[in-house]
């Protein structure tokens, strides 16, 4: 495997493998399916971070969410420390971290922990969202203000305390982040939308982007974020990653059966009911309404799914469209066998590895 994007000491620009023409990365949740346990998805997922860098994927990213029965990631820092110690290069970070839901101080102390257990392999992707429903989001931040709107101000803190430099005369002047190394992880901003990609434009930060939920505001939030882009000490110009729904099997059938599981977990979460990914057995029997219907139909809409082939092309679609310099693809499906396959897969199609 050769990089013809980026050294491999690079901390933020993706390393391409193989033939493919961008680097590939996976974001993954842990899901929990019908029938398997929390432990079992967990191990799942130590599984497929283990193929991932035999494989060929760039990085590996876990993200927070609580109150979620389909998904057993709801501390990032934790899992990640158990995938560090289950893998050896390959890049590992949260996609995202909640920051509204944190200290700044404790966050800078969990990924600096992070970062000297794994020097160089950490990534801190942050956003401002809850991650979960309103009464979750208010018993985890025990009376303190949404959060939202202080976004900016807690990435500053936040980077204050990694860097151990507060201006003098502000309150934290002195204190730094413990343990700090030679190192330490580069922060990313997450967004849905044009704030965090304005933002981290402003900042000169590398910007990451859910188009797999929000891809109809994909091409404006990156369009802003390359205009409002200052230079900074981490990046020269723009870096956009966006993330990317993908299942991919032996037909194009057999992919929309399985992608189906997520889409009905999608819509049992948007009417407030969220459970475990059902089987395709359960998505096949579910007596969807007519709205219903429509949202699903909305929601597969967004997915590339397909042959492996077709994937790959639609991937690549994607990416010429929108001028993304990284694509993070995620399987939410129901069954761990086929989702390891189906990133096995892609991995395969898009030119990182000649074997699944």
């Amino acid at each position: 495997m050769t990089s013809r994007a980026a050294s491999a000491t690079d901390p933020i620009r993706g390393t391409v493998r193989g033939t493919a023409p961008a680097p590939l990365s996976i974001l993954d949740l842990s899901p929990i399916g019908s029938g398997y346990t929390p432990g079992e998805a967990l191990g799942a997922t130590t599984e497929l971070a283990r193929n991932a860098e035999r494989w060929g994927y760039h990085r590996f990213w876990v993200a927070e969410h609580h109150g979620m029965p389909g998904v057993a990631s709801s501390n990032p820092a934790v899992l990640l420390a158990h995938l560090g110690a289950h893998t050896s290069t390959l890049r590992l970070g949260s996609g995202g971290v909640m920051l509204p839901n944190h200290s700044p101080l404790v966050v800078a102390e969990q990924f600096g922990l992070l970062e000297a257990l794994n020097p160089g392999r950490i990534d801190l992707g942050l956003g401002r969202a809850p991650g979960t429903d309103p009464a979750t989001a208010r018993a985890l931040r025990r009376g303190r203000t949404d959060g939202a709107d202080e976004f900016p101000q807690q990435v500053a803190e936040l980077t204050h305390f990694l860097d151990g430099d507060f201006p003098a005369g502000h309150p934290y002047a002195g204190l730094a982040a413990v343990p700090r190394g030679d190192s330490r992880p580069p922060v990313w901003l997450l967004g849905s939308s044009g704030f965090s990609a304005q933002l981290a434009g402003r900042l000169g930060l590398p910007f990451a982007f859910a188009h797999h939920f929000s891809a109809a505001h994909t091409e404006p939030a990156l369009d802003l974020y390359r205009s409002s882009f200052r230079p900074s000490a981490v990046l020269d110009e723009p870096y956009a990653l966006i993330g990317i729904g993908a299942v991919a099997a032996e037909d194009e059938r057999a992919a929309l059966r399985l992608a189906r599981t997520a889409a009905l977990s999608m819509l049992r979460l948007r009417l407030g009911s969220p459970t475990t990914i059902p089987s395709p057995e359960e998505a096949e029997a579910y007596p969807y309404s007519a709205a219903e219907s429509e949202f699903v139909d909305s929601w597969l809409g967004n997915l590339v799914l397909g042959a492996p082939g077709d994937v790959a092309d639609g991937l690549e679609a994607v990416r010429k469209r929108t001028g993304a310099d990284e694509l993070m693809v995620t399987s939410h499906i129901h069954g761990h066998e086929p989702r390891r396959r189906s990133y096995g897969l892609i991995a395969e199609a898009y030119g990182l590895t000649t074997t699944s």
